[in-house]
């Protein structure tokens, strides 16, 4: 089954939406100048009722060129799950937080040393934009997506909809699709229509296998 992670979350309304609607995963954005930036009292606010109501959810942290300290003192305070490494991090410092981040590339790498991972997910996949980290709403490049999905287990993002959702995951096979600025009605504002079709979208693909 191809998991799914909803993006940018600010509130606990739309963490719940979320969850209802069958996402997996949810991510926290500590980029401060991305629409979906969550400071930390109020992630700590909606984490600690997410893990009391419903602690199979994984919580991930999303982080922009943030030092591995302030990385660290963040998963810790918030409760957070994984960190997923969305800048020019580098492998020093990936190496730092293994085995609990993972990297986001910007386009599918040539390849992958320094940044290798044992656990699930092996490492995201957006698309390029300059002077953009994420939420750009641009699409990824999914044939070269689906060429590393057969050697490891990847996380999809990068301009992901409910109208595109189901030949995205056909065509490249990925261990789980990640949704941020297409489930939304406004920048950083989820809409629950939109994360339910999204998701109904993928679990019809896994019917029709």
């Amino acid at each position: 089954m191809t998991k799914i992670k909803i993006c940018g979350i600010k509130t606990l309304n739309d963490a719940l939406a979320a969850i209802d609607a069958g996402a997996e995963y949810l991510g926290f954005n500590f980029y401060s100048r991305s629409p979906r930036f969550v400071e930390t009292p109020v992630c700590v606010e909606i984490t600690s009722a997410i893990k009391a109501k419903h602690p199979q959810i994984k919580l991930v942290g999303v982080f922009v060129n943030s030092s591995v300290d302030e990385i660290k003192r963040i998963m810790q305070t918030c409760s957070l799950d994984l960190a997923q490494l969305h800048g020019d991090e580098t492998p020093e410092m990936f190496l730092q937080l293994a085995p609990i981040a993972f990297k986001a590339f910007r386009s599918v790498p040539a390849e992958l040393t320094g940044y290798e991972r044992d656990i699930v997910p092996a490492l995201l996949v957006d698309a390029s934009v300059k002077d953009k980290y994420g939420g750009s709403g641009i699409t990824a490049d999914w044939s070269a997506a689906a060429e590393l999905a057969r050697r490891v287990p990847l996380l999809l993002a990068g301009g992901l909809t409910p109208e595109n959702v189901a030949d995205a995951v056909r065509q490249v096979q990925p261990w789980g699709v990640d949704v941020a600025s297409g489930v939304e009605s406004a920048p950083g504002q989820k809409d629950a229509a939109k994360m339910s079709a999204f998701i109904k979208a993928v679990q019809q693909v896994e019917v029709q296998v």
